[in-house]
Formats: C-alpha cells, structure tokens, sequence
C-alpha cells in the first residue's frame, strides 16, 4: 500500500514573529538568509512570504554597499 508524505507547509519567520521591515543593520539576521557562496537564498529553500523576500534581498545588497556583508 503507498503511503503519502506530505510535507509541512514553510511559515514565514519575519510574518510569525510580527516584523513590519527588515532592517539592512541586523547583520546576524541578514546572515541566516546568505549561503556560504554569498548568494541570496531562494524563497523555497527559505520559506519567506513575497513581501518579505523583497525587502530581504533589498536589506542585503545595501548591507553589501556599505560593507557589512560580503559579495563573494
């Protein structure tokens, strides 16, 4: 008999805990979302609504501007 899995449906973390805008200075946040090459982790790998997706790609390349993060 086949048994199905299914999978549990990603919660975005910035709509749980009620954060309105993400800032580009919250480095240690800004990290969770960069992987080791430096890229922007994809919505589906991170679980983040739309809204928030942009405002966290948005946070992290003026982040880089200023060199609180890295490019490569």
């Amino acid at each position: 008999m086949a048994t199905k899995f299914f999978k549990k449906r990603k919660v975005c973390q910035f709509c749980r805990s009620g954060i309105k805008v993400i800032d580009y200075t919250d480095i240690d946040t800004l990290k969770d979302y960069i992987d080791s090459r430096s890229r922007i982790k994809n919505r589906r790998r991170t679980g983040v609504c739309a809204k928030h997706q942009r405002q966290l790609t948005r946070a992290i390349k003026i982040a880089r501007q200023l060199a609180l993060l890295p490019y490569k």
